[in-house]
């Protein structure tokens, strides 16, 4: 029996490097300007004092976007690439096909977090100066 070693695109760790990355979006974009929204412009403070890299991400947002971005579209080709097979075994295929939902769905809640921020963090301002607010 040939052992093969796994490929990049078959390791675990992928879609949640990609929900990490677009949470970062999430936190340093959208999060503040919830809250700020909200009456809680001491709750950002704080966030902003205990928790420095913040900053950092809210200071380099077009970055931490296009970062996020490109870990989006790879985790996509990784799930939807072609010539994928489960294996043969039932209770492996079964495995498979549950292992691929889960991707799935973390995929389109990262998605769905990256779309906030983008929101909050680069179309929101433009869009209330446009409006008059």
């Amino acid at each position: 029996m040939k052992m093969t070693t796994p490929r990049w695109t078959d390791k675990p760790y992928l879609r949640w490097l990609a929900l990490f990355v677009t949470s970062g979006t999430l936190l340093c974009c959208a999060l503040p300007i919830l809250l700020v929204s909200l009456g809680f412009g001491a709750a950002v403070a704080s966030l902003n004092y205990n928790i420095p890299g913040l900053v950092f991400l809210a200071e380099h947002k077009i970055w931490t976007l296009s970062l996020s971005a490109l870990l989006l579209l790879i985790l996509a080709w990784v799930i939807w690439r072609p010539n994928q097979s489960c294996p043969a075994d039932p209770q492996l295929a079964a495995l498979c096909e549950r292992s691929r939902r889960w991707n799935k769905r973390v995929f389109w809640v990262s998605v769905v977090i990256w779309c906030i921020g983008f929101f909050a963090s680069v179309l929101l301002l433009p869009l209330r100066n446009l409006i008059g607010f």
